[in-house]
Order: C-alpha cells, then structure tokens, then sequence
C-alpha cells in the first residue's frame, strides 16, 4: 500500500501538520520508524522519540505541542491511539481483501455460500451449513454440519465449528479456536464410572465478537452457550457449557468459567481468573488477575483475590499480609512478658 498524508489526514479526519503529499507504504513503531513509515505517538513516555524517530508520518494528539522541530509531517487528529487502531484495522482490511473459492477446499452440495466468501486450502463445509457474504475461511479450518456463519466473519486457520453452532457477522475467531465441543457432562453412579451426559446444545455467538487463539467454547447440555454483540475474548480460555457472556465484556487470557454461568454486559475480567459453575456476575463488574470467584457479584463491583473480595478489602488484607511477621513477633514479645510478670 502506499498513501499520501492528506489521503490518512482525510480518512481519519485529521488536520496535515507539514508536507501533505508525503508518502508512506508501511507501519512502524515510532522508536523503530524508517523513512516511508506511519507512526503515532499517544502515550507521553514515548514523546522523545518523535523528535529523533525517521518516520514520514505521524499520528499526533491536536492537542501537542512540540519543543523542538519534529523531523516528520505530523497528522493531528483527536486522539492518536483510536486513530492508529483505525489505520490498522485498513490496513488488515486491505491485506485480506481475498476472494474466490480454492478447488482444494470440500463444500458439501446442500451448503449455502455467500458472495465474494474466501474459502482456503484444505477447508471443510459440512452439510446445510451456511456461509455468509463476504465472509473468509483459513486453510484447515471445519465448518460442521448446520452451521451458521455471518457476513465478513472471518476464520482463521485451524478453527473447529461443531455442528449447529451459530456465528454472527463482523466476529474473528483466530487460529485454533474450538466451538461446540462437548460441555464436560458426566453423571456420578454406584461404584468408580461416569455415565456421559449427551451435550445436544449448541454456541450461539452474536455479531462483533473476537475471540482469541486456542480459545474453547463447550457446547450447551441443552439450550445455547451464549456470546454476546461485541464481546472480546482472549487466548487460551475455557468457556463451560450454558455459560452467557454479557454483550462488550472482555476476558483476559487464560481465564476459565464454569458451567452456566451468566455473566453480564460491559465487565472486565483479567487473566487466569476462575469462575466456578452456576453463578450470576452483574454488568459493569471488574475482576482483577488470579481472583477466584464463587459467589454472586452484583453490578458495578470489583473484585480481587483468592477467594475473591471487593478490591478495597482485598487491599487492606494485603497490607496486613506483608506485615504479618512483624506482628507476630510482637504477640511473641507480648507473650514473654506477660508470662514475666
């Protein structure tokens, strides 16, 4: 690709603060910037690199105010970093701009394709499965029999789609993804056996959600697993059977949440928390990294630890935790005493 500074000025809205026919062809990181390069400078620790950085181009706050000559045309915009974030998402837009169907793919018959699809290498579409418009399929990955995916959702290489699960349009499920799997049902009987309880759900995944690499979503026992519009979710997280997530909560890599759970809209939720089965998360509820979960969290709270508090205590508990020692030298000392006396 290759633009010119007032064509990046006039997509993002922007004001050209120097040569407005610049051009640039890739992106770079503003202490790493070569000549022909895009950059951005949004977070202040990284302010002395737009004086020395070779970039063409930078993205700025309209708000900054250089104390030295700035070697670059600057692009001044509201705020640089959702502008850079746009000029990314072109820029993977422009590069994945594929069409056409490979002759190396297998498409069962009674399959509904959509127009301008990109089906990879080595891509399998089961029976009664339905691809949307202008949606893209990566080498290897398995689409099952009646599934559903929407317009421009793209599938990255490797990904599993059970049969009956359903995905909205404008979502990214990254390499490895799994949805649909089996829940982890198994009915405890007389003696040491397990008897298997068929999982005849499915994953319903609703329009704008992101899900992370190696990510597994388990079917439903009956009914739906659910993921709701524009929900984000990292790498590496085991999502139970009949759990709803809320509609834009994200959940850090790592994390794992039992069996019908319901989470609600708008939480955040760090890496490597565990949620344990059946419980009710409110909207709008924090969870800080490693907490443990096993209780009902109603809206707006925040909470940290193992087992979880709200953050507030959690904190004054640590405080005393770093002081323990000390204290219980003091009881030692108090004891000597008053066994003195």
């Amino acid at each position: 690709m290759e633009f010119t500074a007032r064509q990046i000025a006039e997509v993002l809205n922007g004001k050209v603060d120097g040569n407005p026919d610049v051009t640039i062809h890739t992106l770079a990181k503003i202490d790493e910037a070569l000549p022909g390069t895009l950059t951005f400078l949004a977070n202040p620790v990284y302010t002395p690199f737009i004086y020395t950085t070779q970039a063409s181009v930078i993205i700025v706050n309209e708000d900054f105010v250089p104390t030295q000559p700035v070697p670059g045309t600057m692009i001044r915009v509201e705020n640089a970093y959702v502008a850079f974030a746009r000029v990314l998402e072109l820029a993977q837009t422009m590069q994945s701009a594929r069409k056409g169907i490979s002759p190396q793919a297998y498409i069962a018959k009674s399959a509904k394709i959509g127009e301008d699809v990109y089906i990879a290498e080595f891509v399998s579409v089961g029976e009664n499965a339905v691809i949307g418009k202008g949606a893209k399929l990566y080498p290897n990955a398995v689409v099952g029999d009646n599934v559903s995916i929407g317009e421009n959702t793209i599938i990255y290489a490797g990904v599993k789609l059970y049969h009956d699960c359903i995905v909205g349009k404008d979502c990214t499920l990254h390499a490895g993804v799994v949805i649909g799997a089996d829940g982890f049902g198994f009915a405890p009987q007389a003696g040491e056996q397990y008897v298997k309880v068929i999982q005849a759900g499915n994953v319903v995944i609703h329009d704008d959600v992101e899900i992370g690499a190696n990510t597994t979503i388990d079917r439903a026992t009956l009914g739906s697993t659910v993921i709701g519009k524009g929900a984000k979710i990292d790498n590496l997280i085991q999502i139970a059977h009949n759990v709803e997530i809320g509609e834009n909560t994200v959940i850090a890599a790592q994390t794992g949440i039992a069996g019908s759970t319901k989470i609600g809209n708008n939480c955040l939720i760090a890496g490597q928390v565990g949620i344990v089965g059946h419980l009710k998360i409110g909207n709008n509820v924090m969870i800080g990294a490693q907490s443990g979960i096993e209780h009902d969290i109603k809206d707006g709270d925040a909470f940290l630890g193992t087992p979880a508090q709200q953050v507030a205590k959690t904190r004054r508990l640590y405080v005393h935790w770093r002081n323990f020692d000390q204290l219980v030298k003091k009881i030692y000392q108090l004891e000597k005493l008053l066994k003195k006396e």
